[in-house]
C-alpha cells in the first residue's frame, strides 16, 4: 500500500493465489530434516500435519510461499502463513515457547502479504542451545487433509527458498 493509497479508498494488494502444485521453500538455510526425524513428536508423528525441518546455519526464518501473515505467537517463535487454502505453520526449535520471546524478534505484522524469501523472523541460535531446546525451523501444512498430498521433497543441505514441501491440491 503507498503511503497515500488510503486516501484513495484503496486496499492492499492481497497476496496471488497459488498455484497447485505448490512449492514450499526452505524457510531457513541449513540441513533438511525429514518429518520423522524432528525431534518433537507433535510434528514427527504428523499431528501437526505434513511438514519438514530444517537445522538452521543462521538466525532467519523466511517465507517459503507468498503468502499472507494469519498469527504471530506472543512468544514470537511461531508464524502462521495462509497461502492459497493452505494454512503454514513455522515453528522454531522444540519447546522454546519456554523461552517466552528470549531471542526471537518477528520482523512482520499479522495481515500483511509477504513473498517467498522475505524474513519473518529472527532468532539467536546461541540463545537457543544455551536453553537447552533444539532449533530446528519446523514447516507444517496444518490443514494436509484439505490436499490431495503433501510430500517431502527436500535432502541434504538447503537454502532459504529451496523446495522441500509439493502440496497437490
Amino acid at each position: 500500500m503507498g503511503l497515500f493509497d488510503f486516501l484513495k479508498g484503496k486496499e492492499p494488494a492481497a497476496p496471488a493465489a497459488a498455484a497447485f502444485p505448490a512449492i514450499l521453500g526452505a524457510p531457513s538455510k541449513g540441513a533438511f530434516v525429514p518429518m520423522s526425524q524432528i525431534p518433537d513428536e507433535m510434528f514427527s508423528q504428523g499431528i501437526m500435519g505434513v511438514c519438514c525441518g530444517v537445522n538452521p546455519e543462521e538466525g532467519r526464518v523466511y517465507a517459503p510461499i507468498d503468502a499472507t501473515v494469519t498469527q504471530l505467537t506472543d512468544t514470537l517463535h511461531a508464524v502462521g502463513l495462509e497461502a492459497g487454502g493452505m494454512e503454514i505453520l513455522i515453528h522454531v526449535g522444540v519447546d522454546t515457547v519456554e523461552m517466552k520471546g528470549e531471542g526471537f524478534a518477528n520482523a512482520v505484522k499479522e495481515g500483511q502479504s509477504v513473498k517467498k524469501g522475505e524474513l519473518l523472523l529472527t532468532m539467536d541460535l546461541d540463545k537457543i542451545r544455551e536453553a537447552g531446546h533444539p532449533s530446528t525451523v519446523i514447516m507444517a501444512v496444518t490443514n494436509t487433509d484439505d490436499f490431495a498430498g503433501v510430500e517431502e521433497t527436500g535432502s541434504g543441505a538447503v537454502q532459504p527458498g529451496d523446495g522441500v514441501l509439493r502440496v497437490n491440491k
